[in-house]
């Protein structure tokens, strides 16, 4: 079980992605776990065989226990010079994949007869016992000097060309000039047949796995069947009469929210803030900004800059209430609600407090997408002391949000709507408003406190404007 975070110390296995028996390349992934913090798919760290999924789906283990067994397979040239080979690859008859799979099968047997121990990383992988040449060749079949037994030169991209179609360079007559091996060579070793294209054995190492090379041609692809009519029900895709199985994150959500609103008594408070000239300075810079920087400027960036400088004027609306104590936190770091295809997820922006207005939106922008690609991880989504609910993004203009837990207030940002305002001197002017809306921990603070920062919040954001700096 990998460890997803440095906080983290237990993961529940949410899906098994691949099945015993079935292959598995190096860095695809294998199984998605779950944290209390993040859904990860866990990518393989060998190429090889899954031989054993220790533990069951939905179960929990600590970080650093085993959850499958990989064989890997690791296939290299049996070069020597007696004209002995490895029996089954490189001089067989058998057929690439069938060379593959003795392969794969003799390791296994090395690995049980052997009473060495199986080296093995976080993810509890077993290695099998690789082969090794018996000319003294490195562990990609080809001499350690890196040149070709007729000692002329290889170019890199001929190297890759010969690893990818499986094809031992060092035996190919050269064309080229002074005989030096060029990529038609590469090319037409590859088309001789399946015994030379076999021949080069790669080192798993070097992440190229020999069974795309040695697979046989694929059919052309056939019409997409349509779904089954039985098909699994998602949360992204539910209709009427549906009976959504409950996913780990899901059950998470579920539960964190739940343990919200049981242990802190939530109160809620909203304030009116005129927008207007935030507003128009956006729009004026939008342009130049995304030019500059490759990045949406929005509205975000403005409100989570003027909140980390209401919370320095209310630090005790950056606390978490514990046994001890009301722990006041050093730096802001501030959540984002994200929602993904069938998750809410908070994002968390570091040390918000010494960021500018555009290093916020950068940073915010950049936990934006890595949510939505499925990317966070667990260091991402932890740490928050505060979170920020873009709402309005939706057209809402009131929410009353469930706290974070362990944080003292969540504020949202609701839609911003051009409507008549009175002014002090009983004029009637259109303006851009925008209602912040908040839930606070009232064990944590009192009305006084939560209300005095919302009118600072809301102050700050008034005052910025055009004249201001990014």
């Amino acid at each position: 079980m990998p460890q997803l975070g440095e906080t983290v110390t237990e993961g529940t296995v949410a899906q098994w992605l691949k099945q015993v028996g079935d292959s598995v390349e190096k860095y695809e992934a294998f199984v998605e776990v779950s944290t209390d913090k993040v859904n990860a798919e866990v990518p393989a760290p060998v190429s090889g065989v899954i031989r054993e999924l220790i533990v069951k789906e939905g179960e929990t283990v600590p970080t650093g226990a085993p959850i499958a067994i990989i064989d890997e397979i690791v296939l290299r040239q049996a070069q020597d010079d007696r004209g002995h080979g490895q029996p089954g690859v490189a001089g067989s008859s058998n057929t690439p994949t069938e060379q593959i799979a003795d392969a794969a099968k003799r390791a296994e047997s090395v690995y049980q007869g052997s009473d060495e121990p199986v080296p093995g990383g976080n993810l509890g992988v077993s290695h099998a016992p690789a082969f090794t040449s018996s000319n003294g060749a490195g562990g990609n079949g080809k001499p350690a000097s890196g040149k070709p037994s007729n000692g002329l030169r290889v170019s890199p991209a001929v190297r890759r060309l010969a690893r990818e179609h499986a094809v031992d360079y060092s035996t190919v007559s050269g064309t080229g000039t002074g005989g030096r091996v060029t990529a038609n060579d590469i090319l037409a070793a590859a088309e001789a047949g399946p015994s030379a294209a076999a021949a080069a054995l790669i080192n798993s190492d070097q992440a190229e796995y020999i069974a795309s090379a040695a697979a046989p041609p694929a059919p052309a692809p056939a019409q997409a069947a349509p779904p089954p009519s039985g098909a699994r029900p998602t949360y992204a895709s539910a209709a009427p009469g549906d009976v959504i199985p409950l996913t780990q994150a899901r059950k998470i959500i579920a539960q964190r929210m739940v343990e919200s609103k049981h242990t802190a008594p939530h109160a809620w408070t909203m304030v009116e803030v005129d927008v207007t000239n935030v507003w128009k300075w956006r729009a004026l810079e939008k342009e130049a900004f995304e030019r500059t920087y490759g990045v949406k400027l929005t509205l975000l960036p403005f409100f989570i800059r003027a909140v980390v400088e209401a919370l320095a004027a209310f630090p005790l609306m950056n606390s978490s209430y514990t046994e001890r104590g009301i722990v006041v936190h050093k730096t802001a770091n501030i959540g984002m609600a994200v929602a993904v295809d069938a998750n809410l997820v908070v994002p968390v922006v570091r040390n918000a407090d010494q960021l500018s207005i555009t290093g916020l939106a950068i940073a915010a922008s950049e936990l934006i997408e890595k949510a939505r690609r499925g990317k966070l991880g667990a260091d991402d989504l932890s740490g928050g002391t505060f979170t920020v609910n873009n709402t309005g993004a939706n057209g809402s203009i009131l929410s009353a949000p469930i706290l974070v837990p362990g944080q003292t207030g969540i504020v949202t940002m609701e839609a911003v709507v051009k409507r008549p305002v009175v002014r002090d001197d009983d004029a009637i002017v259109v303006r851009s408003m925008m209602n912040v809306c908040m839930s606070l921990d009232h064990r944590t603070v009192d009305g006084a406190v939560a209300s005095g920062f919302l009118a600072d919040l809301k102050r700050r954001l008034e005052a910025m404007g055009p004249a201001g700096a990014l």
